[in-house]
C-alpha cells in the first residue's frame, strides 16, 4: 500500500516536471492529435516555462536531466530507438549531459578504504572530484610507485536511489500495458526491465573494467583508437582504477588546434576505429561522444568510460558488412537479398521491390560529403522503409546504427567536409574479402560438405541395424504391436531415405562445391 503510494509520489513529481518544459504533449505534435489532445496540450501548455529549449528533444533531456540519474540513463537508452522515439529527438537525447554535483572526497576515501583496504598504501594522494556523472565520479590519485591513475567511485546509495526510481517506472509501465493494449506493441515493461538490467551492471564497476581490458585489446589490433590500462589491484565493485590519460577533451575544439591536431585524421581514425570493432570483433564502444574521447599528448585518440558496451554476432557483422559494401558499390539488388537472407523482409515482399526502396535511398547521398549529407534525414528514411516493408529492428542493430550515427557527427564536427562512406570503405572492403572472398566460402563449403559425407557414411550401419531390429521384433510379435512397428518403420525408413536422396543431390550435380552466391558477389 505504501509503495503504491511512493510510487505515484514520484510519477506526479516526473509529470509535472515533463509539463513545465513541454515535454509531455509537445506543442509541436499537436497539430498532428485529436481535437481532445490539442486540447489538453494547449492546457497544460500554459504552465509550461517561459524559457525553455527550443526543440522536442532538447526540452526532454533538460527534463530528465532534472529528474535526476535514473531518468537520464532512461533517456540514453531512449535514445538508443529512434525507430520509436523519431530521429531527431534520439540525436537530442543522445547529447544529454550525464553530470551531476560531485559528492565530497572525504566520503570517496570512505568508500576505497571499505572496498580496498588502507588508502595510504595504494594511493600517495587524491585529489577533489575532476568530474562527476550520475552513478560515480572520477578523482586523480597519485600512485606510491609512481605514476598518476584516474580512479572511478560510485556514489554513496546510488543502488537504493536507482532501485526506487526504477520501481517507480516500473510501476508506470505495468499500469500503461494494462490500460493501453495499443502501448503493448512497444513493450514499456520490457524497456524498463532492459534500462535496470543494464543499470544494475553499470553499478558494478568490475564489470566495466572486464569491458575496458576486453575493448583494449579489440582498439589494439588497428590501432585507431586507444584503451587505458585497468589496474586490477586497485579494483573492486565499487571502485576502479585506470591509468591517467593526459591530454585536450574532444569538446574543446579550441585546444585541439592549439596542439596540433591533424582535425580530418582524427574524423577518418574515430570512423574506422568503430566500424572496424563492430565488424570484426563483434564489440564496440557504445557512447562515443566527444565528452568520452580524449586527444593524447602522445597524439593518439583515447576512449574513456566503457558502461555502455554493443555486441552483435557474426550473422548480424555479415548483414552489416554487405549493406555497407552494397551500397558503396550501388549493389541496391544484392543489398534487398541481404535483407532477405536474414529473414528481416517478409515474404510478402519481393527482392525487387525492397531494392527499388533502398536505390531511393541510397543515390541521393552517393558520393557526397557529410556536409551534403543530413544523417537524420538518411536514418529516418531507413526507418521509414523498415517499416513500410514491416521489418522488426533487432536492438543489437538499432544500438549499432545509434552509435553510427553518433561517431558520424563527432567526425563532423572535427572535419565539416568528412566523407563517411571514404572513411567506411576500406573497412568494409576488407571484411568483405576476408569472410566472403571465393576462398573462405569454398572452404566453408568444404566443412559442410565433409559434414554431409561423413552422415552418409554413417548410414549404411544405421539402415543394418534398424533392419536386425526389425527382424528381431518381427520374428513372434503380437499382431497389433508387429502392425505398430511395421507404421513406424515405413516413417523412419521414408525420412532415412528422403535425408539420402537431398544428401546425393546435394553433393553429386557439382562435387567440387559450388561457391555461393555471396562469394561470387564479393569478387566481381
Amino acid at each position: 500500500m505504501f509503495s503504491w503510494i511512493e510510487h505515484i509520489r514520484r510519477l506526479l513529481r516526473l509529470l509535472w516536471i515533463l509539463i513545465r518544459y513541454d515535454a509531455l504533449i509537445p506543442k509541436e505534435y499537436r497539430p498532428r492529435m485529436d481535437a481532445r489532445w490539442r486540447v489538453l496540450g494547449g492546457f497544460l501548455g500554459l504552465f509550461a516555462r517561459r524559457r525553455k529549449p527550443r526543440t522536442v528533444g532538447a526540452r526532454l533531456a533538460a527534463a530528465l536531466e532534472r529528474l535526476g540519474p535514473a531518468y537520464v540513463k532512461v533517456g540514453q537508452f531512449l535514445a538508443t530507438r529512434p525507430d520509436i522515439i523519431g530521429v531527431s529527438v534520439a540525436q537530442e537525447l543522445g547529447r544529454l549531459k550525464d553530470r551531476l554535483p560531485p559528492f565530497s572526497r572525504v566520503v570517496a576515501l570512505d568508500t576505497i578504504n571499505s572496498e580496498l583496504g588502507a588508502t595510504e598504501q595504494l594511493f600517495g594522494a587524491i585529489s577533489d572530484p575532476m568530474a562527476a556523472a550520475s552513478i560515480a565520479q572520477v578523482h586523480q590519485a597519485l600512485l606510491p610507485e609512481g605514476g598518476v591513475a584516474a580512479v572511478k567511485v560510485l556514489r554513496p546509495r546510488i543502488e537504493r536511489r536507482m532501485a526506487k526510481e526504477m520501481a517507480a517506472l516500473r510501476f508506470l509501465a505495468e499500469g500503461i500495458e494494462f490500460f493501453s493494449t495499443r502501448s503493448r506493441r512497444l513493450e514499456p515493461v520490457q524497456f524498463v526491465e532492459t534500462v535496470a538490467g543494464a543499470m544494475e551492471r553499470e553499478m558494478d564497476l568490475r564489470l566495466e573494467a572486464g569491458a575496458a581490458a576486453e575493448f583494449r585489446e579489440v582498439a589494439a589490433t588497428d590501432g585507431y583508437l586507444s584503451v587505458p590500462q585497468v589496474d586490477w589491484t586497485r579494483s573492486s565493485k565499487r571502485v576502479m582504477t585506470l591509468e591517467w590519460i593526459e591530454g585536450v577533451p574532444f569538446t574543446d575544439h579550441a585546444a585541439l588546434e592549439r596542439a596540433g591536431a591533424d582535425k580530418p585524421a582524427l574524423a577518418i581514425a574515430i570512423a574506422r576505429g568503430f566500424l572496424a570493432a563492430a565488424l570484426d570483433h563483434g564489440f564496440f564502444h557504445a557512447d562515443m561522444h566527444e565528452g568520452n574521447l580524449i586527444y593524447g599528448r602522445d597524439g593518439k585518440i583515447w576512449i574513456v568510460d566503457f558502461g555502455i558496451m554493443g555486441r552483435i554476432g557474426h550473422k548480424e557483422r555479415r548483414y552489416l558488412a554487405e549493406i555497407l559494401y552494397g551500397f558503396l558499390r550501388r549493389d541496391y539488388r544484392r543489398v534487398a537479398e541481404v535483407h532477405a537472407e536474414a529473414g528481416y523482409v517478409p515474404e510478402r515482399f519481393t527482392v525487387e521491390e525492397f531494392a527499388q526502396a533502398l536505390r531511393a535511398i541510397g543515390e541521393p547521398i552517393f558520393g557526397k560529403t557529410a556536409d551534403g549529407i543530413s544523417m537524420s534525414r538518411l536514418l529516418l528514411q531507413l526507418f521509414d522503409v523498415t517499416h513500410l516493408f514491416g521489418m522488426h529492428l533487432r536492438p543489437e542493430l538499432v544500438l549499432l546504427q545509434k552509435t553510427m550515427v553518433q561517431a558520424e557527427g563527432v567526425a563532423r564536427a572535427l572535419d565539416p567536409k568528412h566523407d563517411m562512406w571514404a572513411a567506411a570503405r576500406p573497412i568494409a572492403e576488407r571484411w568483405v574479402r576476408r569472410e566472403l572472398g571465393a576462398e573462405q566460402m569454398a572452404k566453408r563449403g568444404l566443412d559442410e560438405a565433409g559434414q554431409a559425407l561423413q552422415t552418409l557414411r554413417r548410414l549404411p550401419k544405421t539402415l543394418t541395424a534398424l533392419e536386425e531390429a526389425a527382424r528381431r521384433v518381427a520374428a513372434d510379435p503380437p499382431p497389433a504391436e508387429r502392425a505398430k512397428f511395421q507404421w513406424m518403420s515405413f516413417w523412419v525408413g521414408f525420412a532415412v531415405g528422403a535425408v539420402m536422396l537431398l544428401l546425393v543431390v546435394a553433393l553429386g550435380d557439382n562435387p567440387r562445391v559450388p561457391i555461393p552466391r555471396a562469394a561470387a558477389t564479393a569478387t566481381r
